[in-house]
């Protein structure tokens, strides 16, 4: 077997030298405004107007394996199971 050594560096973006750093400057300082506001946004999934609550609920095993036994999406599937027997209309109705 040969050892071949592969070369992962790439002409198009060089690692930075100590002058490169040297020379570096935040992008507030270079961008306007307007393209840095772009670049401001919220990640991850929006806010809900109804957030969930995280809660310790003490359930018997079986009924847990129960939910989790029918695959993803579980927890939704047992929050409808709860809203049902509160005889709570199912969200979105």
């Amino acid at each position: 077997m040969v050892n071949k050594r592969i070369n992962l560096t790439d002409a198009d973006n060089p690692e930075w030298t100590e002058a490169d750093f040297a020379r570096a400057r935040p992008a507030s300082e270079i961008l306007s405004s307007d393209v840095l506001a772009a670049f401001r946004r919220a990640r991850g999934r929006p806010k809900s107007e109804t957030p969930k609550l995280s809660i310790k609920l003490r359930l018997d095993p079986d009924v847990v394996e129960a939910f989790r036994g029918e695959g993803r999406g579980w927890q939704s599937r047992m929050n409808a199971a709860l809203r049902s027997a509160a005889g709570l209309r199912p969200k979105g109705e």
